[in-house]
């Protein structure tokens, strides 16, 4: 869909110059969705993992992130050993429906509540990143962080419409729980991509 050398904005990475590589095709249906332009996986033309490539190497970062929409819809083994190839970390954002494919130095599992992970990305998250827009959203991180390795990163990071009301709720939340970290959308609040 689309390409972008900007910082990553949330999650683990927060901060870090990264070469943002949007692919079209989405089917969770996330209503809070910020791309939803990105659902339909034939709205975008196709590009060869060649000219992917080279467009990260016109940056000096190289943090390659995958998004979508949900990037698993596609085989990824290709892209992301050209990107390994070329000297890039591959880092992704999935909801996890689909199973994992592609080589992955980082995985952020965001599961949703709209469609059920496939049962291998629990082993394989370094992340799990949980979106929260209601209170009950607490007890759905905690079922998704029961399943994932004890190693994975936990976050809790507030639907961005919803933020005043539930980042004091996070807050409070994490000081009780103190294995969850509390994850924010900088890039907005810098106003960036």
């Amino acid at each position: 869909m689309e390409s972008f050398y900007t910082l990553q904005g949330e999650g683990f990475h927060n901060g870090k110059a990264a070469y943002f590589i949007r692919l079209g095709g989405c089917e969770v249906g996330c209503h809070w969705c910020d791309v939803k332009e990105s659902w339909d996986v034939n709205a975008h033309p196709s590009f060869a993992v060649t000219e992917i490539v080279d467009g990260a190497l016109a940056y000096p970062g190289r943090l390659a992130v995958i998004t979508g929409g949900e990037p698993l819809m596609h085989d990824l083994a290709e892209l992301t050993s050209a990107l390994q190839e070329a000297g890039f970390q591959t880092n992704i954002e999935t909801s996890g429906v689909y199973p994992v494919t592609g080589s992955w130095d980082w995985i952020c599992f965001s599961p949703k509540k709209f469609k059920e992970p496939h049962s291998d990305i629990y082993d394989k998250a370094s992340e799990l990143k949980v979106i929260v827009y209601n209170k009950s959203d607490f007890a759905f991180a905690e079922e998704h962080a029961a399943r994932v390795s004890a190693d994975c990163v936990l976050l809790l990071q507030p639907e961005w419409s919803r933020q005043d009301l539930m980042l004091p709720e996070i807050i409070e939340y994490v000081k009780d729980n103190p294995k969850w970290r509390v994850s924010l959308q900088t890039h907005k609040y810098m106003q960036i991509p």
